[in-house]
């Protein structure tokens, strides 16, 4: 299963200055708020959230919300996620890939999930 999303940095811009940390705290855990310190880097995070959620056939929604998907890096920085044990039991990922990128005003993410 593959997923795919695309953001405008400026748009993520917009929602953390008219809402502050509410605004983070809305699809951030406290962990991925310390990583994610730069807005590029935020609109990833939002973005890559909505390509796992696409790629497990569900949208950010009931089933799946944006708390549900945590986003990490590894050692070489390279972005992968972790999904709530309420929301792991109900998919069964062997494995899964995550790619996040930012460039001309936009962040895109693409999940790849087995």
């Amino acid at each position: 299963m593959i997923g795919i999303d695309i953001v405008s940095i400026a748009r993520i811009e917009k929602f953390i200055k008219k809402f502050g940390d509410k605004a983070l705290n809305r699809f951030l855990s406290e962990d991925e708020i310390k990583i994610a310190i730069k807005t590029e880097t935020i609109a990833g995070f939002w973005s890559a959230k909505e390509a796992i959620s696409k790629a497990l056939k569900t949208g950010i929604g009931s089933e799946i919300g944006f708390l549900d998907i945590k986003i990490y890096k590894d050692k070489r920085n390279a972005p992968y996620f972790e999904l709530s044990n309420r929301v792991k039991d109900k998919f069964n990922i062997k494995e899964s890939s995550l790619s996040i990128s930012h460039d001309g005003g936009f962040a895109i993410a693409v999940a790849v999930i087995f």
